[in-house]
């Protein structure tokens, strides 16, 4: 088959050629439970960058060369002899990870803190390619009004939105407000389960002109430029107390200080985007009784519940379309800026 295979890192993500398009053999069935899956769609994520600029070498445990693409949709190719409930040719989105179904973690529905689970395009060979070998496990299958190269960024960028909004908007009332800071790829999926699943006021914060009209076509009510005058915007929007709710999707440079001075006392701030750091003297944590919450992916069952979300027209996963010998081009447009919403890589 035909794969985009990264064979050396780069840490400065100055070189043209970040993976090699190249032919590679093809995944088999090894385990009872295996699926094979033809790629219709794989996402295109800033971990992608993050793990070319060798960031996670040493929490993968990969060895290079191997393929990226943690965010997958296709068609069933080939099952293994256990599997049931599919067959070749259904369309399925697949959860990110392969986890066995038998650890305290699997059976309490907590599959991103599973024992023992495989996570391709993280530390297997992933969706950049053809074909995928995954799970049963694993398998969605897609009702007709989703085709897999509309879905396959929903698998990580979505399902991480969606996990992040479903738990602020168990706490968040009508009247009250959440900020979202970033309206890239996840960030605008999360404006939409927001307005899904709750009734508080969203205010939107990006650098990009272009992003800040996706967050309002996505119905954020509240636009603020990120220019250095977010957090004294966002306190002027809610009479000088801050947001119940801060979402932050970027995670790194100004972003986590200016998403806690915006978080109101006694509010909650949730981050997604990483690469920064969390600094908060043990007072300030005393004194506001702010809540800091990490996210991490998301679980098989929010995966359900947000592919019913879309199937209802309810979230909708603005996409970029590269053909797969194009990869290069659409890792290079993600790191440029030139990507709004989610680049997806078709074979």
């Amino acid at each position: 088959m035909k794969a985009a295979v990264l064979h050396r890192y780069d840490e400065k993500l100055a070189g043209q050629e970040f993976v090699k398009y190249e032919t590679v053999s093809d995944p088999r069935i090894e385990n009872p439970t295996d699926v094979i899956v033809r790629i219709g769609g794989a996402g295109v994520c800033r971990t992608d960058l993050h793990i070319i600029e060798g960031i996670w070498r040493d929490k993968s445990n990969v060895a290079l060369p191997y393929i990226m693409g943690h965010e997958n949709a296709g068609w069933v190719e080939a099952v293994g002899s256990a599997t049931n409930g599919i067959k070749v040719g259904d369309p399925v989105v697949c959860h990110p990870l392969i986890t066995s179904g038998h650890c305290l973690a699997c059976r309490r529905g907590n599959d991103m803190h599973a024992e023992g689970s495989s996570f391709p395009g993280i530390n297997a060979n992933g969706g950049y390619a053809e074909y995928l070998k995954t799970s049963q496990r694993s398998l969605i299958k897609l009702p007709k009004s989703l085709a897999p190269k509309d879905v396959a960024a929903f698998t990580d960028a979505g399902l991480t939105a969606y996990r992040a909004a479903k738990k602020a908007s168990r706490h968040l009332l009508p009247g009250q407000f959440v900020v979202v800071i970033g309206v890239g790829g996840l960030g605008h999926i999360g404006i939409q389960v927001l307005k899904a699943l709750c009734a508080a006021t969203v205010i939107a914060i990006d650098r990009s002109e272009g992003s800040l009209q996706l967050a309002k076509e996505c119905g954020a009510e509240h636009l603020i430029k990120a220019d250095g005058n977010e957090v004294e915007a966002v306190k002027e929007l809610t009479g000088g107390q801050g947001a119940e709710a801060v979402i932050d999707f970027v995670g790194e440079g100004d972003s986590i200080k200016k998403g806690l001075d915006a978080t109101r006392n006694d509010g909650f701030y949730y981050i997604v985007g990483y690469g920064g750091r969390v600094e908060v003297p043990t007072l300030d944590m005393i004194a506001s009784e702010k809540t800091i919450v990490g996210n991490l992916v998301g679980t098989y069952a929010e995966l359900v519940e947000l592919m019913a979300l879309a199937d209802r027209g309810r979230v909708h996963l603005k996409t970029k379309e590269y053909r797969l010998s194009d990869a290069n081009q659409a890792l290079h447009d993600l790191h440029n800026g030139k990507v709004h919403g989610r680049a997806v890589l078709i074979p």
